[in-house]
């Protein structure tokens, strides 16, 4: 039905008053398609003049057309009610015929040259192969960033990861080129020993001796999530280390029970929680690899195979946030339609600025720790409690009704790719790609707050406040999770009347669909979701507890129907190599029916469901043609080409 109202509209919309845009352009110009605006800005205001002035021009519609090429912001575009459109007057922001405007949050990094002479720290077998330029400026200060981009390919933060290279097409050339494997290679080491009073984290004697440790982070491996502590301290007895780490993280990372480092005592599982060290001079060991030094303001990188610095496009993020969709209860924003714009390359700072300690999904603990008699008034049996943080995202919207993004392409971007995080309705994601994103693709819903307790039912007194009637369908996620391992292809929150039908979820780290959240059996404002055909593979590549469509919660009348999943990965540093799961019904999932979906194994799961779940033929016996149909539908199926 979306997708005949959006055709509808297309049709209709060929009266509509054009707005034409070029990076070539001025904005002195009347933005016309012979005489273009510069930047989207002046477009955004030449129609929302056009809206407040009620002109007979846009009866039929805005378009903001824009021609192929870069659009690099220095803030975030904001859409206010004031730009809203109307059912009959929607205003649409949308690529030329067969051009690719892409709309980007990154600047090049350029000037780079061969390093000549030593620099203190760098590992003797990168002599000779490392190039170095000076930190871009932006607003009069250093740049500081998390990730960089080679000629389109996501380049390794300094560790001491050890990747497998494989063979790639380098789109910007048209040559075979070497490109790292998302997956590690090599040993992780594993934690000694966890002194939470004194927090500390005792680890093996670190193989490489790095003097400055200011920048140095630890990543671990927390069962379902990872976190990012950064180093305050190494102090060395004998073979061991005792690491300390900065606040807030350290105290977050201390007193939260769920999910902390994993120690097995018993050794009956896979050994201590793995973790490694990131972002020093002296991890800079292997090509593809680069270090940003923040001290003496220079940049070093260690090219891959074919790839030449002189000429290579350089890209690092600026922004964390490409779009905002800012309305309220009272005045949402109204019929906004994104149609073949490509979102690129965000940053996400909060790691260097104050860790990042995950409670599940990538959400961020800003407040955590064990109770010391159990009980809240939800749960009698609940033994901790926890506050979270949310993370950026490329496009993000609040308050806001009748949006619709189709095919266009979220990439490079360094956490969320899309979110839908409150007050949302009535809206359609489809035709989408999100492909090289650091957390989860896309998100909708409530997951909590600092001011509302994760694991209590979210059943707000305004329901305005609820996401609801969302459809996402027909859009391809690959590669999603590849910064935080702990997000998820596709994750919902407290949410209804969702569907999420017909989409391919493959290569993440952990589960390919999440839906639910709150650990409760009481029922919320969840009710009515659907999960029907998707196509979902290639999922748990580092982490367990893990399902390829988990849910949680009480979610009357949700249905889980004729998906097929496969390809569940062998993750190498899992807790319990055994707990994993094509459908996982976590705690408190209750109401849910799951039925004719197809799995190449009989593997389930529930952790102390509620009442009223139906179970109905799931597993390899379901018929072949449910497994044939499911994923990404014919009309949509060039854009597999992007993947």
């Amino acid at each position: 039905m979306m997708c005949l109202l959006l055709l509808v509209f297309f049709v209709s919309s060929a009266s509509a008053k054009e707005i034409w845009v070029s990076p070539t352009g001025s904005d002195a110009n009347p933005g016309t398609k012979e005489k273009p605006l510069a930047s989207i800005l002046m477009a955004q205001r030449q129609a929302r003049e056009l809206r407040r002035l009620n002109d007979p021009s846009i009866k039929e519609g805005i378009q903001i057309i824009l021609n192929g090429g870069v659009y690099q912001l220095d803030e975030p575009l904001l859409f206010r009610s004031e730009d809203s459109g109307t059912a009959e007057s929607s205003t649409t922001i949308m690529a030329a015929t067969g051009e690719e405007p892409v709309i980007s949050g990154g600047i090049q990094v350029k000037n780079w040259k061969k390093l000549s002479g030593s620099v203190a720290g760098l590992p003797k077998e990168a002599n000779g192969k490392i190039w170095v330029t000076d930190i871009p400026e932006v607003g009069g200060r250093k740049l500081e960033f998390r990730q960089l981009w080679v000629n389109g390919v996501k380049a390794q933060r300094a560790s001491d990861l050890t990747r497998r290279m494989r063979k790639v097409l380098d789109p910007s050339t048209g040559e075979i080129a070497q490109k790292p494997s998302r997956l590690i290679d090599g040993p992780l080491p594993r934690i000694l020993s966890v002194d939470k009073q004194n927090q500390i984290l005792w680890i093996p004697k670190p193989t490489v001796n790095v003097k400055d440790i200011k920048q140095l982070e630890l990543v671990i491996h927390q069962w379902w999530a990872i976190a990012n502590l950064r180093v305050k301290n190494i102090r060395v007895v004998g073979d061991s280390a005792a690491v300390t780490f900065q606040q807030p993280e350290s105290r977050i990372e201390f007193e939260h029970p769920w999910p902390a480092p994993f120690i097995d005592k018993k050794k009956d599982k896979n050994g201590n929680s793995a973790f490694y060290f990131v972002n020093a001079i002296e991890l800079l060991n292997q090509p593809g690899e680069w270090y940003e030094d923040l001290n003496s303001g220079k940049m070093y990188y260690w090219p891959l195979e074919n790839q030449d610095l002189a000429k290579a496009e350089v890209v690092a993020p600026n922004l964390e946030t490409l779009v905002q969709i800012n309305g309220s209860a009272d005045f949402p924003v109204q019929n906004i339609h994104f149609s073949g714009i490509s979102f690129k390359y965000t940053s996400w700072m909060r790691p260097s600025k104050a860790g990042h300690v995950p409670l599940q999904a990538g959400m961020y603990l800003l407040d955590a720790y064990k109770l010391k008699i159990p009980g809240t008034p939800d749960k009698k049996g609940l033994e901790n409690q926890a506050w979270i943080g949310r993370q950026s995202a490329a496009v993000e919207a609040r308050y806001a009704s009748g949006l619709v993004f189709e095919r266009c392409n979220f990439k490079h971007l360094a956490a969320t790719g899309l979110d839908l995080i409150v007050g949302i309705s009535h809206d359609l994601v489809e035709g989408c790609t999100f492909t090289d994103i650091g957390g989860t693709a896309i998100q909708s819903g409530f997951f909590g707050s600092a001011d509302f307790e994760a694991h209590l039912p979210y059943d707000p007194t305004d329901q305005r406040e609820v996401c609801q009637f969302e459809t996402i369908t027909n859009n391809l996620i690959s590669d999603a999770t590849n910064e935080d391992w702990g997000c998820v292809g596709i994750g919902i929150g407290f949410a209804r009347n969702v569907t999420i039908a017909h989409n391919e979820v493959c290569d993440v780290n952990y589960s390919g669909i999440s839906v639910g959240w709150g650990w409760t059996k009481t029922i919320n404002c969840m009710r009515n979701n659907l999960i029907h055909a998707n196509l979902i593979h290639h999922f748990a590549k580092q982490m367990y507890d893990v399902g390829g469509i988990y849910i949680l919660s009480a979610q009357p009348n949700t249905e889980i129907s004729e998906n097929c999943i496969h390809h569940l990965e062998k993750a190498p540093y899992a807790h319990d190599p055994k707990h994993y799961q094509y459908i996982y019904y976590d705690e408190g999932s209750s109401y849910i029916r799951s039925v004719n979906n197809w799995t190449e194994v009989d593997k389930f799961f529930s952790n102390t469901p509620g009442p009223g779940n139906e179970w109905t033929n799931n597993g390899p016996q379901v018929a072949d043609s449910i497994k044939v149909k499911a994923g990404i539908q014919k009309e949509f199926q060039n854009i597999l080409l992007k993947r």
